[in-house]
């Protein structure tokens, strides 16, 4: 990002959310849930989602053995709860828990593996509201480099108010 694209950013609302907030934003859990936590959110704007890659996550064995790689659907996924998080951050504390169904992934690219050891940054910047249905492209980064890139459209359904 050069620091031209910097000044067009609205400012940060909020620069770090951490796990146990996130618990209470989005549904999701282990082994689920796939963000660790939220940085530099812009409300109604956009925000990074940063996942630390360890060996010990459920889906390496199976992905594959001898050459752990992280799926590409999971990082799809990833992206997508950091949106979600991002929607409730915006709509804030009343928002409860939203059941958020995908109702499009567009573009999906994948450019290099994402693997143990690896911080997955992931940006997602909002591109369209109409009611319930959110629109975001998504960037994943590893140490700066494009991992892979999808835009993603989701409906926010019935919300369960935290408990």
């Amino acid at each position: 990002m050069t620091d031209e694209t910097l000044a067009e950013l609205p400012p940060i609302d909020v620069a770090l959310i951490e796990t146990k907030q996130i618990l209470t934003m989005i549904p999701h859990r282990y082994p689920f849930l796939l963000i660790d936590r939220l940085v530099d959110v812009r409300h109604d704007h956009s925000a990074v989602g940063l996942k630390n890659v360890t060996v010990n996550e459920p889906f390496f064995p199976g992905h594959f053995p001898g050459h752990p790689v992280m799926p590409g659907v999971l990082i799809i996924e990833a992206m997508a709860q950091t949106a979600a998080a991002l929607v409730i951050s915006t709509l804030g504390e009343n928002a409860g828990i939203p059941i958020v169904y995908f109702m499009s992934i567009e573009n999906a690219k994948f450019r290099k593996p994402v693997t143990p050891g690896d911080q997955l940054r992931l940006t997602v910047t909002k591109a369209k509201r109409r009611g319930n249905v959110w629109r975001f492209d998504g960037v994943g980064r590893v140490d700066g480099a494009i991992v892979a890139e999808a835009s993603i459209t989701a409906m926010i359904m019935d919300q369960v108010k935290p408990v």
